[in-house]
């Protein structure tokens, strides 16, 4: 029996058609896969589905019956709730705070504390979730918060659970411990929408495919055991994609970039404890860790945007010091970690956020003053080059959906031709399409003799991008390692603070 059922749903924005007559349904007790390229209309779809947005045309029937959902209270009413991509969780508060805010059980005119923690409580043992409820929300690691937002939908007694980009931050331990979790819901009869781009992960946990392109639903009934992430990747895109491009260094020189005794302290805190590395003209180095173990310290102190305790930082032999500006103009390019607080101001156009750091460029400019034209033509050609899909360069960035937003920033980056890229999850919630791009560019970039930072949570993308690999752990580099020397099991083992001893080793090699 169907779940639900959306018929003839179509959504448009102001010079976009985001939503093409689709029809779209949903089983009961199934994980259904929705894939998609960055603007092909999946986040839009759900957000009809949770009533965030009203759809222009179309019907919804939710258990047979058709609803009409005005806001996402009604949804949540009707057992519909949405996990975003950036979770809706009040740091201060406690697990059990952020649980039953806004449903809070009463007792007269007071809420009953001791109900409420009852019931999170059995929720939290029925799920095995290990969380205290009394933790605060800021001391939880980024998949404990995840497992938050899952048990506020649960205690909201939700049948229908759509999650966006779950496992974009997580490592390859949580992202299992996730699958465990959504099995066990599916088992318990709930009904599960996965919004991803990471094909792996959907042959593995779905039950059914749903393809969406260009606002147009291209298939809605795959079988995860009959395909192929290239047969899928294909769907996506309309063409053939390369994936997990392995290119070879061949011409790695001399150092290019030293960072010598990075020592970063935060509110009496060593947040990074003493590291040195170096990395060489024509090479990537990847450094692979869980979040929250000093890489954003780390990114903060190579681009100038904090003053770390101590660093000689040297690029081609010249010792660089100063504000982020200075960085820039160095020669050091940069992708933060979070494209919305670090590399984009939302309110503004895209063709502004493309010249961010560099508007005084020569190339952006005539006579020392900004060229409108030479802007536009900047911004155009990059809007080509990186397939940012948008009406128009002049509209704001805030409109475009999230991976077409990292495109700006990866677009505003590589084009300034810089000697060092310092590259945070430069693919977190990209396409296959654009992933294939970035990482493709990435390896010109080396090739032409540019050092590259690689940080990245996604050991997918560190085990075949990066020429050397070292693992960040409490704010110490704590492995050093060649491609393919140690499996993902390992590095997985390092990023969580294991050793790897000989019994382990034994233990991987069963597994694998």
């Amino acid at each position: 029996m169907d779940m639900l059922q959306m018929k003839n749903i179509s959504k448009s924005f102001p010079g976009t058609k985001a939503l093409d007559s689709v029809d779209f349904y949903l089983k009961e007790r199934e994980i259904l896969s929705l894939l998609g390229e960055n603007g092909a209309g999946k986040t839009t779809l759900m957000k009809v589905l949770y009533g965030m947005l009203h759809p222009d045309t179309g019907e919804i029937y939710y258990k047979g019956e058709q609803v009409h959902l005005k806001s996402p209270l009604d949804a949540i009413n009707k057992g519909i709730c949405m996990v975003h991509q950036h979770f809706m969780l009040v740091p201060a508060f406690t697990v059990m705070d952020n649980i039953i805010v806004g449903n809070e059980p009463k007792s007269g005119l007071f809420v009953d504390e001791k109900k409420a923690r009852e019931e999170v409580k059995a929720l939290i043992n029925r799920f095995n979730f290990n969380i205290n409820p009394d933790t605060r929300v800021e001391k939880l690691s980024v998949g404990e918060q995840q497992r938050v937002e899952i048990l506020k939908a649960l205690y909201r007694k939700a049948d229908v659970i759509i999650l966006d980009e779950p496992t974009a931050v997580l490592t390859p331990h949580e992202v299992d411990s996730l699958f465990v979790i959504l099995r066990k819901l599916k088992e318990e009869g709930k009904s599960i929408v996965i919004i991803t781009h990471k094909l792996r992960e959907t042959m593995a946990i779905a039950d059914r495919i749903n393809v969406l392109r260009d606002g147009k639903m291209i298939e809605t009934d795959i079988d995860p055991k009959k395909a192929t992430i290239h047969s899928l990747s294909e769907m996506m895109v309309g063409r053939q994609v390369a994936l997990g491009i392995k290119r070879p260094a061949k011409n790695i020189g001399d150092v290019a970039f030293k960072v010598e005794h990075l020592k970063v302290i935060e509110d009496g805190v060593a947040k990074i404890k003493g590291i040195d590395f170096s990395i060489r003209k024509g090479e990537i180095l990847g450094i692979a860790g869980i979040e929250g173990n000093g890489q954003t310290q780390l990114l903060e102190s190579l681009t100038g945007l904090n003053n770390p305790e101590s660093m000689k930082l040297t690029l081609k032999g010249k010792e660089i010091k100063g504000s982020a500006d200075v960085f820039l103009r160095s020669g050091i390019g940069h992708i933060p970690e979070d494209r919305l607080t670090m590399g984009l101001a939302t309110e503004m156009t895209i063709k502004d956020n493309l010249i961010l750091g560099y508007h005084k460029s020569p190339s952006l400019q005539r006579n020392g003053i900004l060229s409108k034209k030479k802007i536009r033509d900047y911004s155009n050609r990059c809007k080509e080059d990186f397939n940012i899909k948008t009406p128009t360069i002049d509209v704001k960035a805030k409109s475009l959906s999230g991976g077409n937003q990292q495109k700006i920033v990866i677009a505003r980056t590589f084009s300034h031709d810089p000697e060092v890229i310092i590259a945070a999850h430069p693919t977190r919630g990209v396409d296959v399409g654009a992933m294939e791009y970035i990482h493709s560019k990435l390896l010109d970039l080396r090739d032409e003799g540019k050092a590259v930072l690689l940080i990245s949570a996604d050991l997918d993308e560190v085990r075949s991008l990066s020429d050397r690999i070292l693992v960040l752990y409490e704010g110490r580099i704590v492995s050093e390692s060649m491609p393919g020397e140690l499996s993902e099991v390992q590095l997985g083992l390092l990023m969580t603070g294991n050793r790897i001893d000989e019994e382990v080793e034994d233990e991987i090699r069963e597994i694998d």
